[in-house]
C-alpha cells in the first residue's frame, strides 16, 4: 500500500512539473482566436501549424547561430579541459591543488560580472557582436566544470595502463591521445553535453556581447519575438518548442554517459 501511495504521489508531482511543457506544446498548436477562450482548451482541437511556419520563416538564422556557438563551445571546452584534467590527475604538477580550488571558485562568479568584463575587453578588441566572441565567453563557464570532471574521471584510470604505454615508447601527448582520451568517453560526453547546453541556453552573455549583431542566438530570437509579437503566442511557443528539441534529444541520447561521467571519482576502490 505504501509503495502504491509513493508511486501515485510521484506520478502526480511529475505531472505537475511537466505540465508547463505540455502547455507550451499545446499553445504552439492553438489558433490565436482560441487563445481567448475561457476557460482555455486543454487540447488543441482546432490545431494550426501557423506558429511553426512562422518559426521556420523567421527564426532559422537564430537557430543556426545557436548551433554554431554550441558546437564551437563544445570543441573549445574539450580541447582545453581534457589535457588540463589529465595533467592534474596523472602528471601532478606543482600547484595542482591550488589550481583545482581556483577552478572551483571560478564557477561561483556571477555570469553578469563576467559579461561586463568581456564587454570591456571585446569593445577594445573590436569583436563585439560575433559568434566567436560568444564561443569564448561561454567556454569560460564550461571549462572549469570540464577540468573538474576530467580530473575526477582520469584519476580512476589505472596507472598500469599509462605505464604500459610509456614502456612502449609513447610520449606524454601520445599517451593522452591514444590511451587516456579513448577510455574517457563518458567524461567527454558529459562535458560536451553540459557545454552545449550552457551555450544553447545562454542569455546573459548573448544580450551583453551580441545584442546588436547579425549573428544572434535563439535566446535573443525568442526575446525579440516576444517583444515584437506579444499577441502571437502560438508562434512564440512554437519557437520555444523547436529551441528545446536539440537539448532534449541530447539529454535522452547521452543520459547513461552523463550518469557515469558525473559520478566518476565518487567511489574509490
Amino acid at each position: 500500500m505504501k509503495s502504491q501511495l509513493k508511486t501515485g504521489a510521484g506520478v502526480i508531482l511529475t505531472a505537475i512539473m511537466l505540465f508547463p511543457i505540455y502547455w507550451m506544446i499545446n499553445v504552439s498548436f492553438t489558433k490565436d482566436t482560441d487563445m481567448r477562450h475561457d476557460p482555455p482548451h486543454l487540447f488543441p482541437f482546432n490545431g494550426t501549424l501557423e506558429g511553426y511556419r512562422a518559426v521556420l520563416h523567421q527564426q532559422m538564422p537564430y537557430l543556426g547561430t545557436s548551433l554554431l556557438v554550441g558546437l564551437g563551445t563544445v570543441i573549445l571546452t574539450v580541447a582545453l579541459s581534457a589535457p588540463a584534467g589529465y595533467s592534474l590527475a596523472k602528471l601532478r604538477p606543482r600547484g595542482g591543488g591550488a589550481l583545482s580550488f581556483v577552478l572551483l571558485m571560478a564557477q561561483m562568479i556571477p555570469g553578469i560580472i563576467m559579461a561586463m568584463g568581456f564587454y570591456a575587453i571585446y569593445l577594445k578588441l573590436g569583436v563585439l557582436n560575433s559568434a566567436a566572441g560568444l564561443v569564448l565567453a561561454d567556454s569560460t563557464i564550461a571549462v572549469p566544470f570540464g577540468v573538474l570532471i576530467f580530473t575526477a574521471f582520469m584519476s580512476g584510470i589505472p596507472s598500469e595502463l599509462i605505464n604500459a604505454a610509456e614502456i612502449d615508447g609513447a610520449g606524454t601527448f601520445r599517451t593522452f591521445w591514444s590511451v587516456v582520451l579513448p577510455v574517457s568517453r563518458n567524461a567527454v560526453v558529459t562535458v560536451s553535453l553540459f557545454a552545449f547546453l550552457w551555450a544553447w541556453s545562454d542569455f546573459v552573455f548573448a544580450t551583453t556581447l551580441d545584442g546588436g549583431g547579425n549573428q544572434q542566438p535563439i535566446t535573443l530570437g525568442i526575446y525579440h519575438y516576444i517583444g515584437n509579437n506579444n499577441q502571437q503566442w502560438n508562434a512564440i511557443m512554437a519557437t520555444a518548442v523547436i529551441a528545446s528539441i536539440p537539448a532534449t534529444l541530447l539529454l535522452i541520447l547521452a543520459q547513461r554517459y552523463v550518469a557515469a561521467g558525473v559520478t566518476a571519482g565518487a567511489v574509490k576502490d
